[in-house]
């Protein structure tokens, strides 16, 4: 149970590392993503406003004579904006191999305008690095405007823009290819960063989980101690007092104190026994010799004796155990299993109810399944009527003699087989338990 409580927690904290750290890179690249639109925005606004200041290139790329002619100076206080000036400025102070380099000067992303044709045809183009497109993807961009049907907006790594100017339109293209890499190279790193934090965190976590869970784990294993010690030591006292009860008996015939005396002793030693039973159990060397073995037979063997103990009872019994169906696991275990839940179904069905066996292969797994009429467990107490010495109704399990004990054992019986077992009310008025249990190894 210690272990089981210690993995929950650690998976529960690796399961919430993960998740920040995931909402952690989202952010970080949703952030990337509406920093490069927003930047995007800005630079088609003032390549908008500042477009038709340069010639277009013909469709065939040639350069115009008068690009390569020096233009004439502006006003002074007058900053020319236009794309070829700026470029130009900001390779004032850079070395000559510098200013030669446009990719390095041009920044992360780069531009170009079309003219657009009425039909939406490319008439002409221009670009400050005509050396990166060709004739044929600026005829592409501008389909792909033209089916999008709208002014702005983004086709893969591109943000476009509309504008006229001069009874022109004009199409204004910003490629951030590079700044959509840049981001994609950061993505990367944060996952990766994110993730070896992650792990760090985790095996810290666990590290951490272990030394808060080892006090309660100690002190478990000395309560567990205790139980199978108290309950060797309980055998001895009982036997002598059972045997003196008889010789009690003898000489005094029957008596009610002494019938009393025996049933209570009775009741005690099935209470020790059940004890020894999880003590043995929780410290693995309980015989848990796994090998091949009937399971139809097992689960007949201990069910078909149940028939005139039911009979008396008032109910009926149902059983519908095939033939054949063999399972790897502990025979006498599952048999004792068996027991415990055809006793809890007697005990908790109603006069006159009814109880069904059942058993069935489903794939690779054997089901066997025990239902009983009756008042269902509320749903809140399905997990904990497994708990030990846990009963929703105590006065009623001083009725029936129980202790909490058996569906305890059942569900240690069942976890030794790495199986599992649950209780639903199928029919909103009784009570099934069904045990998985795997038919090819334990």
């Amino acid at each position: 149970m210690i272990k089981r409580l210690r993995r929950r927690m650690t998976l529960m904290v690796i399961a919430v590392l993960i998740l920040v750290s995931a909402g952690i890179v989202l952010a970080i690249h949703y952030a990337n993503e509406r920093s490069i639109a927003v930047q995007a925005e800005s630079t088609l606004s003032v390549l908008a406003e500042n477009s038709g200041s340069r010639p277009s290139l013909p469709p065939d790329g040639s350069t115009p004579a008068d690009m390569n002619e020096t233009p004439p100076p502006k006003p002074e206080g007058e900053i020319d904006l236009s794309p070829r000036r700026y470029g130009e400025r900001r390779m004032r102070g850079q070395p000559p191999e510098a200013r030669d380099n446009r990719t390095v000067a041009a920044g992360l992303s780069n531009s170009y305008t079309i003219t657009l044709n009425d039909d939406g045809t490319v008439a002409s183009w221009t670009s400050d690095r005509t050396d990166l497109y060709s004739d044929l993807q600026i005829s592409a961009m501008a389909e792909g405007v033209q089916a999008a049907g709208t002014d702005s907006g983004r086709i893969g790594s591109q943000f476009y823009r509309k504008t006229v100017k001069d009874g022109r339109t004009l199409l204004i293209v910003l490629d951030a290819r590079l700044d959509y890499l840049a981001a994609s190279n950061t993505l990367r790193s944060t996952i990766l960063v994110a993730a070896v934090a992650c792990l760090l965190l985790s095996l810290l976590a666990a590290l951490l989980i272990r030394e808060m869970v080892k006090p309660v784990e100690d002190a478990f294993t000395r309560q567990k101690q205790f139980i199978s010690d108290a309950s060797h030591e309980l055998k001895t006292p009982l036997a002598v007092i059972s045997a003196n009860a008889e010789v009690l008996e003898q000489e005094i015939g029957k008596n009610e104190h002494l019938e009393y005396i025996r049933s209570e002793v009775r009741r005690t030693d099935s209470l020790v026994r059940n004890l020894l039973a999880l003590a043995r159990m929780d410290r693995n060397d309980a015989g848990t010799d796994m090998k091949r073995f009937d399971l139809s037979h097992a689960v007949l063997d201990v069910t078909l004796p149940f028939e005139s103990t039911v009979y008396e009872a008032g109910k009926t019994l149902e059983i519908d155990v095939p033939d054949g169906i063999d399972c790897l696991g502990n025979e006498e275990m599952i048999k004792q299993l068996t027991v415990i839940l055809l006793s809890n179904a007697l005990k908790y069905s109603d006069p006159g109810g009814r109880i069904e066996v059942n058993l069935k292969t489903k794939g690779k797994q054997r089901e066997i399944r025990v239902f009983n009429t009756g008042e269902p467990i509320e749903p809140d107490n399905r997990e904990r009527i497994f708990d030990r010495f846990w009963r929703a109704d105590p006065a009623h399990g001083r009725d029936t003699g129980g202790h909490g004990l058996g569906l305890a054992i059942a569900r240690s019986i069942v976890e030794k087989h790495k199986g599992r077992i649950t209780v639903d009310s199928p029919e909103g008025t009784g009570n099934a338990f069904t045990v998985m249990l795997s038919g090819d190894r334990s």
